[in-house]
């Protein structure tokens, strides 16, 4: 592997030299790949998050989420609607505590993770890379963005 180059101070602010940008237009890159697949499961990329999260654990109050997505309640909750709308979802109001809202999937949201399946391997196939390539660059940006993170947080 080669050794990176290390930008000039002239060069710090080239839009090609950022790091952030870089995982922005990964970012918009990964949208464009899944569109088709998510498409055809009538999901957005947002939509797509919260439906993983409550695969992994179903039944999740709409705090929970916004915290394991990182997204405000503000956000998530015109997501949830139209996926309650689409079916995939059900949003209740905690009979112990009205200011809770648990989201549970519905029997059609649970069989859409098996269209999902699709996604992990067109990832796997369009990168050129193998699993366990993939898997580091995973670990090292959850790792950057947990820095990130504390580094925010500290600074209040």
């Amino acid at each position: 592997m080669p050794k990176p180059v290390i930008p000039s101070p002239e060069q710090l602010l080239a839009l090609d030299n950022q790091l952030c940008f870089s995982i922005y237009s990964a970012g918009l890159a990964f949208n464009r790949l899944y569109k088709p697949v998510l498409d055809a499961m009538q999901l957005t990329y947002p939509q797509y998050l919260v439906m993983m999260a409550l695969w992994e654990t179903d039944a999740q109050t709409v705090g929970e989420l916004g915290e394991r997505l990182f997204l405000e309640s503000s956000t998530l909750t015109p997501l949830l609607k139209r996926l309650e709308a689409t079916g995939y979802v059900t949003r209740q109001r905690n009979p112990d505590d009205e200011r809770q809202v648990q989201i549970r999937l519905t029997k059609t949201g649970r069989e859409l993770r098996e269209q999902a399946l699709v996604c992990p391997s067109t990832v796997l196939q369009a990168s050129g890379r193998s699993m366990e390539e993939l898997m580091k660059m995973k670990d090292a940006t959850l790792a950057l963005r947990d820095a990130i993170n504390a580094f925010n947080a500290a600074r209040g």
